[in-house]
């Protein structure tokens, strides 16, 4: 598939949207796609030393109330996953971590949205004082394992980026035994 044609038709501080035709010489497909261009994310799953996991509640308009989820924050122009994750850690929670590993990448609905999220496991921790923007009311709790995996089976839990980071840690073995 080749792009034969780009127009932006919307823009915003958060995203910008573009009417895209793309095709295929080889088999004659032709694909026009409105793109929701989004510069991508950076998830931080904090886990502190009784392997307890920190998630922020706060009220998301298309969700149409609050939502317990990980941290996250969108990637500002000329940084990295990484970058981000420290800096939105920082600001929405007040915490730092020393030791990071990248769990997991992935496009959120490639569909029709050009967003990667990247997931981080922040170890390590260290309290500070939270900063976070003027339109952000965040609420902040530790969860222990068991809390988590119940509030996703019963529902509770609805943000994707939260069970993929949750079910993913714990998959792999980073959680207490229980």
């Amino acid at each position: 598939m080749k792009i034969t044609s780009s127009r932006e038709v919307y823009k915003c501080s958060l995203f910008r949207v573009t009417e895209d035709q793309a095709a295929d010489s080889r088999n004659g497909i032709q694909i026009h796609r409105a793109v929701v261009r989004h510069a991508g994310s950076a998830v931080m799953m904090a886990v502190d030393e009784r392997k307890r996991i920190l998630l922020v509640r706060q009220y998301r308009l298309p969700a149409g109330g609050n939502l317990w989820e990980l941290p996250a924050g969108r990637i500002d122009p000329g940084e990295k996953p990484l970058q981000t994750a420290r800096r939105e850690l920082a600001e929405e929670t007040g915490y730092r971590a020393r030791t990071w590993k990248k769990l997991v990448s992935f496009w959120v609905s490639p569909g029709y949205v050009e967003e990667k999220m990247t997931i981080f496991l922040a170890t390590e921790l260290t309290a500070g004082e939270a900063t976070p923007t003027e339109d952000e009311r965040i609420e902040m709790r530790w969860f222990s394992r068991r809390e988590i995996a119940e509030m996703i089976h019963s529902g509770k839990i609805e943000d994707a980026k939260t069970m993929i980071g949750f079910l993913l840690w714990e998959r792999l073995g980073k959680a207490a035994p229980r």
